[in-house]
């Protein structure tokens, strides 16, 4: 591995660092956020001004074709400004889906007219997009979905249920993957559309998770009329095109956000246990060498990630390792500082709580993390099978019709 940029990194690198010091506020600490001080409204104003500014620099998708607002640039040109712009106060996160995942998967099925009509708006953050997959009985195993669309004329009829699906109460888009063949087995006979969110039959239900917040959603399809042009690859070949989708998600879903190593050491530096401060007391300390130890490993592995970018080589199945280790990981340190904080790792109030309630609320979303982009097992079972070369799992299902399977009767 090679942990230096090269000449022409480090120009870039240069470039985009000026570009943002031009643009936008640095952060005074790393876990320094938006979130919190404003709503989700506000915050989604912000967003959107950013990405059209973003947008308008060739900054917002910089692999992307110049021809649908892209800059034509590098994989590791897009790394290199993604750690950049971590060190800036800026309002994100709304497009990660529909830029990461939604929109590459049009490009790639749809038809030139669909690209020419939503890349651009999509980029810009004028249209949000979501991804309307997971299903009450199909979230790790999308294939045992039940959504169906059956065919009327030139068009398509749409009912069933989603579920999980983030950002769904903001998007004015999403993709749909469907079971169109229920007469063949499970993976065979699915396909991929998308849809205008407001199309009459289209029903949003924000869910109210434990930490107070309604990021996901439930949707409900009925009777949702959609024309065939509006289809994404051959009719039974949905499976297929989710792939596409998927190999995108362990991309852009990305680390887990703090609290991290740094966070954690800075509390145990405040904190007063009864044998002293907490960074003398040989179990935390203990501890703290646990998650610098994981955290470094972790560090090393995205860095060979790093490293086939910058040679042009494309990143195999091991990007699922960094999810599956930085979630995990940030559920224990945040158990781990509640646990510090004892009496006081129950408050929630940022202006009460030790650390401004940065562990406690890291507590709330972290095993959400753990399924969100596929679950630990998911993951785990994608680096056995195709990282270390295990055998796969014994799959019963895999050749039998998809109605004669007791889940989709």
């Amino acid at each position: 591995m090679d942990f230096n940029d090269t000449p022409e990194e480090a120009a870039f690198r240069a470039e985009v660092r000026s570009w943002l010091e031009a643009n936008a506020p640095r952060k005074q600490n790393a876990n320094e956020s938006m979130r919190g001080r404003h709503s989700e409204a506000e915050l989604l104003v912000m967003a959107k001004k950013w990405q059209a500014k973003k947008a308008e620099a060739r900054y917002a998708q910089i692999t992307w074709p110049k021809e649908y607002g892209g800059r034509g640039g590098t994989p590791m040109q897009q790394v290199i400004y993604n750690q950049e712009e971590a060190n800036f106060l800026v309002a994100g996160g709304f497009f990660a889906i529909g830029l990461g995942m939604c929109i590459p998967t049009l490009m790639r099925y749809g038809s030139e007219a669909d690209r020419q009509r939503y890349v651009g708006p999509a980029l810009k953050g004028d249209e949000i997009w979501c991804q309307l997959f997971s299903e009450p009985s199909a979230g790790s195993d999308v294939a045992g979905l039940k959504t169906r669309a059956e065919r009327d004329g030139d068009g398509w009829v749409i009912n069933g249920q989603k579920v999980w699906t983030s950002g769904a109460h903001y998007s004015n888009f999403g993709i749909i993957i469907t079971r169109t063949d229920p007469n063949v087995p499970k993976h065979k006979g699915l396909t991929m559309f998308y849809l205008d969110m407001k199309t009459p039959g289209v029903e949003v239900r924000p869910i109210r998770q434990v930490s107070g917040e309604s990021g996901f959603n439930e949707v409900f399809f009925t009777d949702v009329r959609i024309p065939d042009s509006q289809r994404l690859g051959a009719v039974g070949e949905g499976w297929q095109v989710s792939l596409t989708t998927l190999m995108h998600e362990r991309l852009a879903v990305g680390d887990s956000p703090g609290p991290d190593f740094d966070e954690l050491f800075e509390l145990t530096k405040m904190l007063e246990l009864e044998d002293g401060p907490a960074i003398k007391n040989s179990a935390v300390r203990e501890k703290l060498a646990d998650f610098y130890v994981r955290g470094q490993g972790l560090k090393f592995t995205k860095f060979r990630t790093m490293t086939a970018l910058s040679r042009g080589q494309v990143p195999g199945p091991e990007a699922s390792i960094a999810k599956v280790v930085s979630a995990s990981k940030l559920q224990d340190i945040a158990s781990f500082g509640m646990e510090l904080m004892e009496a006081g790792g129950i408050i929630q109030d940022k202006d009460l709580s030790p650390a401004a309630g940065l562990f406690q609320h890291a507590y709330l979303y972290a095993p959400g993390l753990r399924i969100a982009g596929g679950t630990d097992e998911i993951l785990r079972n994608i680096i056995a099978e195709r990282v270390l070369g295990l055998p796969g799992d014994i799959r019963v299902d895999k050749d039998l019709p998809f109605n004669q399977l007791k889940a989709g009767a």
